[in-house]
């Protein structure tokens, strides 16, 4: 493992090591990694299944990690927007509020 803390080990390592241990090596190093779908894609994919679970906890990671993989913000507002009238007004009205948090995090 690397000497950088993981987002899984920080935030919670210190009480489940062996779910972060599997975060980072399984989830994050094995199935992001798959050839089959870019990262973008993956990304899109993750965001949309969270917004539409209404996984508001992990939501604010995953569009940061989809703007790093090259999804516009633009992009993740139309899949929002795509989503009020397959998940519902009140996932889609909650993920805005959450992208909105992320893109002002990463105004200058």
């Amino acid at each position: 493992m690397s000497d950088t803390p993981s987002a899984a080990r920080k935030a919670f390592g210190d009480i489940a090591p062996a779910l972060a241990e599997y975060s980072d090596k399984v989830l994050f190093g094995d199935v992001w990694e798959r050839p089959e779908l870019s990262p973008r894609d993956r990304s899109l994919v993750t965001v949309s299944s969270l917004i539409s679970l209404y996984r508001t906890n992990e939501l604010g990671f995953h569009i940061r990690k989809a703007l790093e993989n090259g999804v516009t913000r633009e992009e993740i507002i139309e899949v929002i927007t795509h989503l009020a009238f397959y998940s519902g007004w009140p996932t889609a009205s909650t993920a805005l509020t959450i992208a909105r948090g992320v893109f002002d995090e990463a105004k200058p």
